[in-house]
């Protein structure tokens, strides 16, 4: 009796120490990265009170955490923010300067550059991706067509090509398994470009061999908002049941990893609520800001579900959950005096613009035990800041060129107020370039760079040349201090002259 007490003791001895090793691995948190696409500052109801949209979910999730309220895009359109998010880098060090890449545009992250998702898997997690990807694949040409690039020239980096000339039997290469995804389902680009197809750990779940011809494409957006491209689809490809399909495919993910010894690492970047605006039947007219305002109220909705499944595989307590935005919202002048919805709040312009309507956004931590719940910060941060953190809450060390325009919120997040941390860039569609110091904003250039009029402004004799804004006096970008301030506008060209030319070499 008494060896077999022995025995049992030191089987219980040695269980003890496995589960305290593995207790250990599984301690690190699970990582959740929901970015929404073109949702605005001011369609949540957690940051402004008179949103004429109801978003009670994200709403909860903003009370169960910390509130950024002074949070930005490194850019204000799709592809560079998703670049500088996964990078911890902005894009225009990159082949792509400006703008953004379309459904059959070459792959944007070069196979030597670090990415979050490799950090975290080098830390034992699994990670995956579920979403719009839009940073990018490398199409495989018909034999027939392997010179046809040469029509293109010599450019940095292809943006778009014809896809009459691609192999669609062939998977295309540079996908996100080769960027530290163990696990990716993804659509290529935004939902309103072709190709309208799926791609399931790198490889077509379906073949793009039907087509659309596109629609609402000679009407304004706003009379019925469901724009889309004319282009290659799949047979089953349903536009409403994207936002549903993407839902549906990160539950499962999490279900079945929900207890794997290692930890999670789930980037959930949604194609909603960028356009076309296709809320299914069930939302239709919820809102007060017409159908936009209803796919927001579906995009709620189905991110409190998803959320849900957390509490349900008591995953809660043990997952840092960030939700965010890439850039501001798509919601031109005529949909605010139609709707008097002002998705960007009180920040001047919309999506693609360098003013702050333009790169402003949401941006919400969850994490129980570390971030105080109900918080708020106005602290100045950008989304390239994820890299760093990530870094920082796993002891990792970011090698040479890796991260090199992230900076860790860490302290911040776990309670520090903390005002130093590198300016911010901002970057419009149109390549203009502002710097965010402080209170001070400086734009290079005058006008919008982006969507809103005037886009272009030519300096006047004896005007300013660029635009200076203090927002903390006024944070709609009213009043241009630019001739009134040369001390402070040469200070801030100097700065932003210093970050462009730090080496941008990968090594």
């Amino acid at each position: 009796m008494k060896t077999r007490i022995s025995y049992f003791v030191l089987f219980l001895f040695f269980a003890s120490c496995a589960g305290k090793d593995g207790g250990n691995q599984k301690a690190l948190p699970n990582i959740i990265y929901i970015l929404a696409d073109d949702l605005g500052y001011g369609d949540v109801g957690a940051y402004h009170a008179e949103s004429r949209i109801s978003t009670p979910n994200i709403d909860l999730l903003a009370s169960q955490g910390m509130r950024f309220t002074d949070a930005h895009s490194p850019s204000s359109v799709c592809t560079p923010t998703r670049y500088g998010i996964l990078t911890g880098r902005y894009c225009w060090r990159t082949r792509l300067p400006r703008g953004v890449l379309q459904g059959y545009g070459e792959a944007l992250i070069e196979q030597q550059e670090t990415t979050v998702a490799e950090i975290l898997r080098g830390k034992g997690y699994t990670t995956g991706v579920v979403g719009k990807w839009h940073l990018g694949l490398d199409w495989v040409l018909k034999a027939s067509h392997e010179d046809s690039l040469k029509i293109y020239g010599e450019k940095p980096i292809l943006a778009n090509m014809n896809s009459d000339w691609i192999d669609f039997t062939i998977p295309p290469k540079n996908g996100p398994l080769t960027h530290g995804f163990d696990y990716s389902y993804i659509l290529p680009a935004s939902l309103d470009m072709e190709p309208y197809c799926y791609l399931e750990n790198d490889v077509l779940t379906e073949l793009p061999t039907d087509y659309t011809p596109g629609n609402d494409l000679n009407t304004p957006v706003y009379a019925t908002e469901a724009f889309w491209r004319k282009g290659r689809m799949s047979e089953s490809f349903d536009f409403y049941e994207v936002l549903p399909t993407f839902i549906e495919k990160a539950k499962s993910f999490v279900q079945t990893h929900a207890k794997d010894q290692a930890p999670f690492f789930l980037y959930l970047p949604l194609a909603a609520p960028h356009t076309p605006w296709v809320p299914k039947d069930n939302y239709a007219g919820s809102s007060k800001a017409g159908k936009y305002g209803d796919f927001v109220q579906m995009v709620d909705a189905l991110v409190g579900d998803f959320l849900k499944e957390l509490d349900e595989n008591a995953l809660s307590d043990n997952t840092l959950v960030i939700f965010t935005s890439d850039n501001g919202p798509y919601w031109r002048p005529e949909y605010i005096e139609r709707f008097g919805h002002h998705a960007a709040d009180k920040y001047r312009g919309m999506k693609a613009d360098i003013w702050d309507g333009g790169h402003r956004i949401p941006f919400i931590v969850r994490w129980p035990g570390t971030v105080e719940a109900n918080s708020q910060r106005d602290q100045l941060t950008t989304l390239t800041n994820l890299m760093a953190t990530i870094a920082d809450i796993h002891g990792v060390e970011l090698g040479d060129g890796a991260g090199m325009d992230s900076e860790s919120i860490l302290p911040v997040l776990k309670g520090a107020n903390s005002k130093n941390l590198h300016p911010v860039i901002h970057h419009s569609s149109r390549g203009v370039f502002a710097i965010r110091v402080g209170e001070w904003k400086y734009i290079e250039g005058l006008g919008s760079g982006g969507f809103s009029e005037p886009r272009t402004l030519e300096p006047v004799d004896g005007g300013p040349t660029g635009q200076l804004y203090n927002l903390a006096l006024d944070p709609s970008e009213k009043d241009n201090l630019f001739m009134e301030n040369p001390e402070k506008v040469k200070e801030l060209q100097d700065r932003l002259d210093q970050i462009r030319k730090m080496n941008h070499e990968i090594r």
